[in-house]
């Protein structure tokens, strides 16, 4: 099983920092009781910019759930097009090679699904298994490899492409002044990216999947998600995910090492989740790398924030691109989100 191929797509819409943040302050300013509180919450993001999908003066105009649920639909269909043709064909494969297709979003809903939108749109094959994932969150974009790593270990024959699709501007909640969702508005942005994974019998370039892991920490449901009201989504977003990742992902990472007869120092890079400041330096404390060592998900983090789901593949795009390891190097790609939970995959380059 391998990983053929891996692509990004963003709106066209992209926004330095300063702006986004001075554009809410206008919004929130007699609202907020400090709305200096919001400069302070920038300076620690260390986000440069953001992708929208669309301008910042539209989302004023968005004053129901269905409102935005639909914007949501009509630019996750075209971002969502956009990156898998492009994985596609970094992989040289056309739409219908495609055995089964999964699609990760938390950012809004559809019935038919994305993915049944996306066979009449490129033509992909309508004999495809398509497997919507809804609630995966940020972990959903390591969870989808893994399960699209299982798809072609049961048919090595075929090819199975993961989408996610994180438009996470059409969640905002401007009347929402909590911490948690001030925190959300600063920090997440909008884009999609796909990746082809391949079974054994066929030839791909791309590291190889050796092996993958689920983690689920018993009842800790709080600890990052959704509340939905007549409104939408309203962030789930405690002060305890630095801690949870501190204390969780460094006997994880090494109880599933040691399960594949390997150690922590046999890993060349680690391909993981973005997260947020706090978020990286939890991971770096907990598995004893330095921010060095993720270098690729703190400059993903600072060139277009975090994208949930879609992150841990913008990093592994930019590994894959920019900084791949040496021929039979081992790395770590990982995620954590809600459950709450980590979701673990070890490949060979």
């Amino acid at each position: 099983m391998r990983i053929a191929s891996v692509a990004s797509a963003f709106p066209e819409y992209y926004y330095k920092q300063e702006i986004l943040t001075e554009a809410l302050k206008n919004d929130w300013r007699h609202r907020l009781s400090n709305p200096d509180i919001l400069d302070r919450l920038d300076e620690s993001m260390q986000v440069e910019g953001r992708y929208l999908v669309e301008p910042i003066d539209y989302y004023e105009k968005l004053t129901t759930w269905g409102q935005a649920n639909n914007t949501w639909i009509a630019h996750a269909l075209e971002l969502g097009e956009e990156s898998l043709c492009k994985a596609l064909h970094k992989a040289g494969l056309v739409p219908k090679d495609l055995g089964a297709i999964f699609v990760t979003s938390v950012t809004g809903i559809a019935a038919p699904s994305l993915d049944a939108r996306l066979v009449n749109r490129m033509g992909l094959s309508p004999n495809i298994k398509r497997i919507p994932i809804f609630g995966l969150g940020c972990v959903a974009g390591a969870a989808g490899i893994s399960r699209a790593a299982d798809y072609v270990k049961a048919y090595p024959d075929q090819a199975a492409a993961l989408l996610s699709v994180e438009l996470c501007s059409l969640t905002l909640q401007r009347d929402d002044l909590s911490m948690a969702h001030l925190i959300s508005a600063l920090l997440f942005g909008d884009g999609a990216a796909a990746t082809i994974v391949t079974g054994s019998d066929r030839k791909a370039d791309g590291p190889e999947i050796l092996a993958t892991k689920s983690s689920f920490y018993l009842h800790s449901e709080k600890v990052m998600g959704w509340d939905i009201s007549e409104k939408g989504f309203r962030i789930v977003l405690s002060p305890e995910v630095p801690e949870m990742v501190t204390k969780h992902l460094g006997k994880d990472v090494d109880a599933f090492l040691a399960e594949n007869g390997a150690k922590r120092s046999d890993i060349k890079s680690w391909i993981m989740h973005t997260g947020g400041p706090k978020v990286l330096e939890a991971t770096a404390t907990a598995l004893g790398i330095t921010a060095d060592d993720l270098s690729a998900s703190w400059a993903c983090l600072r060139r277009v924030g975090n994208i949930s789901s879609t992150s841990v593949l913008l990093v592994l795009e930019d590994v894959y691109s920019n900084r791949r390891p040496e021929p039979g190097s081992l790395s770590i790609l990982a995620a954590m989100g809600p459950g709450f939970c980590a979701e673990l995959v070890l490949l060979r380059w």
